[in-house]
């Protein structure tokens, strides 16, 4: 049993870790950045140490700093929750080395899942369907021999990509080379990598993903999927689960795809594997690997509340060398759960982030809603990180249910002081096509272009 956990994160995340550790009887150990003294995180630990300036690279990436107060602390593990450094596998080898127990996958599992080209050839040689593409490619001469096969559009992307960036969808042959630039270029400034990779671009699919658990001894699970493709600039907003795209039939076929991915790189711990879900042909519906995150996702919740189970406990359970607590025959799915991502930001001028203090505070309640946050009345949202306020999670009998559950817990949300984009979100509810389950990654593009091109 660890004694001691350091949460190498900041903001809804991190409390959800210190609350899953105190539960199982773990101590905790927060960090923070100057920016973030007065993050709910930081109260709620039962230590607390500042690791440096209000800069990402000085604080909350600053390895050095992080692992001397897991040293200096006491604590036997580290949990890297999402974002930051919790894919990095060089910081997987660090806390090897430093005997402190990296709370996820393997360096060797991270850095194949991790490199998106290479984790394209591991899926493709464990017989996981992929679309068309091409490996790492550092000129258009390839690209175009590529594309007199399949045809446009294609996409590139950074193979060390992530959070939408580093992509380029190319519709005509006039686009490649300035695309092929200018991705290398984000890349390299994203990601310090310019390395990217090709594939045929799959018109308006669906963005499916499938929840697996994993533990030492070969044994994995899957919890269904999940829906997320109501995004903006692939940026998520809206996720549900289950995806009511998906029969029977796929749902087993897709979960079988992610057991064996994750099995294939002998994978430990929570991860997801995503999916491209290709409507064109409603009767033959096809779907293929995109990529695998080898993390807690922030949108694990809606998959908790269909499941019953905790995920983020299963994860430490399983870094302490425990076997999962489930076989798959345990997994029982129940009702339908969407979670809304609420930002502090101005929606109605192009999602432009809106820092600042929160003057009033009224979280929903009542039954089967769930909210994840690290703020409170008086709490200052610093304009350094992400402008992530909180999660909203509602679960139903049914998917109507959810959706009005959901409508009912947003208006009761009361947050002053700042913009944030709960409006937004009950317009989203409302949409007709959203109601009736017609949506694609487009549905944002189709229904509220105004909301991407406002100042």
């Amino acid at each position: 049993m660890f004694k001691k956990v350091l949460i190498a994160n900041r903001g809804e995340i991190a409390v959800r870790i210190i609350r899953a550790c105190r539960e199982l009887g773990i101590a905790t150990v927060a960090v923070y950045s100057q920016a973030d003294a007065e993050s709910l995180h930081v109260l709620l630990a039962d230590e607390a140490y500042c690791i440096g300036p209000y800069q990402s690279a000085k604080s909350y990436l600053h390895i050095p700093a992080l692992i001397s107060v897991a040293l200096t602390s006491g604590a036997d593990a580290i949990h890297p929750g999402y974002g930051f450094l919790s894919e990095r596998a060089d910081f997987v080898d660090i806390c090897e080395e430093h005997h402190i127990k990296f709370i996820g996958p393997s360096s060797s599992a991270m850095r194949k899942m991790g490199d998106k080209a290479t984790a394209r050839e591991t899926m493709e040689a464990n017989k996981v369907p992929i679309t068309p593409g091409l490996g790492i490619v550092d000129n258009t001469d390839k690209i175009r021999q590529f594309v007199k096969k399949v045809g446009y559009p294609i996409i590139i992307k950074a193979t060390a990509g992530g959070g939408g960036k580093g992509m380029r969808i190319v519709r005509k042959d006039e686009e490649l080379d300035d695309s092929f630039n200018l991705c290398r270029a984000e890349a390299q400034s994203a990601f310090a990598n310019p390395e990217v990779y090709v594939e045929k671009f799959i018109e308006n699919p669906r963005h499916i993903e499938v929840q697996i658990l994993a533990d030492s001894y070969g044994n994995v699970i899957h919890l269904g999927e999940r829906d997320c493709s109501i995004q903006r600039r692939n940026q998520k907003l809206l996720e549900e689960a289950p995806s009511i795209a998906i029969s029977k039939d796929i749902r087993e076929k897709m979960g079988q795809a992610a057991i064996n991915a994750a099995k294939s790189i002998n994978y430990e711990g929570t991860g997801t594997i995503e999916f491209l879900l290709d409507e064109s042909d409603p009767k033959n519906k096809k779907f293929y690997f995109m990529e695998m995150n080898t993390r807690v996702q922030v949108e694990h919740c809606v998959t908790e509340m269909i499941s019953n189970i905790d995920i983020v406990k299963e994860q430490i359970r399983v870094a302490q060398g425990e076997k999962l607590s489930y076989s798959q025959k345990d997994v029982e799915l129940k009702g339908h759960a969407i979670e809304c991502r609420i930002n502090a930001e101005d929606y109605e001028r192009c999602f432009m982030p809106c820092p600042g203090k929160i003057e009033g505070y009224i979280a929903p309640g009542g039954f089967g809603t769930r909210i994840d946050s690290h703020v409170y009345p008086g709490y200052k949202i610093p304009p350094y990180y992400d402008s992530l306020v909180g999660k909203v999670i509602c679960w139903g009998t049914d998917r109507e249910e959810a959706r009005k559950r959901m409508l009912r817990a947003l208006n009761d949300y009361v947050i002053t002081g700042i913009k944030t984009t709960i409006g937004f979100h009950k317009k989203i509810l409302n949409n007709d096509n959203f109601i009736s389950g017609d949506f694609n990654t487009s549905f944002i593009e189709t229904n509220y272009p105004e909301v991407l091109s406002k100042k």
